[in-house]
């Protein structure tokens, strides 16, 4: 949800109200994926969690149920509205607090045993750097926690020839933004390059049932297949 810091553009699909009930929407629908991903980075009670882009605190508030009270985590997006909504949220909860910067240059004084990003790289122009940078805040033994989409990976059971022209022109929409809709099969390579040794890759992949609202809701819903392409035709005229 970091506007700025995702990409020369900025974070493509915006920060008007409709585009964060989505974002909530979305949280909602891979929240159950998203934990057992935390739980199986090694992230336990009494850590020290840097989460980036953070956005609305999703990811925040479910770091801070696993670290517990001897824990923290702190939350960095450099858009200041979506922040103060995210405190707001996030107002009981002393274990999380919330930090406005860049993703590409932010650093805190003190280390961090894990540093987690969620649908970040995908929005990045340089996503090596940006670990590269992160990697350098974490303590000994500490651990980089990237969790992002794969979109080219979905596909419809038995195949509908328009799911995958729409999947296609959704693909192709984000990438001329600038943003890469398949970057999670190169999550591997990506921390492996920025320095990262025995990186662990592990897909987690949702099925929908038929006329499940949810599918709409993840990927298209508020941010119209059409919207988009006229996004990847004025970037590709101003390229």
């Amino acid at each position: 949800m970091d506007a700025d810091s995702r990409g020369a553009g900025g974070y493509v699909l915006g920060h008007h109200a409709r585009e964060l009930a989505r974002l909530d929407a979305q949280a909602a629908m891979i929240e159950p994926s998203t934990r057992l991903l935390l739980r199986a980075s090694g992230i336990t009670a009494g850590m020290r969690v840097l989460d980036l882009g953070t956005g609305l605190g999703h990811v925040a508030r479910l770091i801070a149920n696993l670290v517990g009270p001897d824990g923290s985590v702190v939350g960095l997006d450099r858009s200041g509205e979506v922040l103060e909504e995210a405190r707001k949220r996030t107002a009981s909860n002393v274990r999380a607090s919330f930090e406005q910067g860049d993703v590409n240059t932010w650093r805190d004084d003190q280390a961090f045993e894990a540093i987690v990003g969620r649908l970040l790289l995908f929005h990045v122009p340089d996503p090596v750097r940006v670990v590269r940078h992160h990697v350098a805040n974490l303590r000994p033994g500490g651990r980089f926690v990237a969790i992002d989409y794969d979109i080219g990976s979905a596909r419809c059971e038995p195949p509908i020839p328009l799911f995958a022209e729409a999947i296609s022109w959704i693909c192709d929409a984000f990438a001329a933004a600038g943003a890469s809709p398949t970057i999670g099969a190169r999550l591997g390579l990506i921390l492996e390059d920025a320095g990262l040794s025995d990186a662990t890759t592990l897909g987690v992949q949702g099925y929908l049932p038929p006329r499940s609202p949810d599918g709409p809701a993840l990927i298209v819903v508020e941010c119209e297949v059409r919207q988009m392409l006229a996004l990847a035709d004025a970037v590709r005229a101003a390229g």
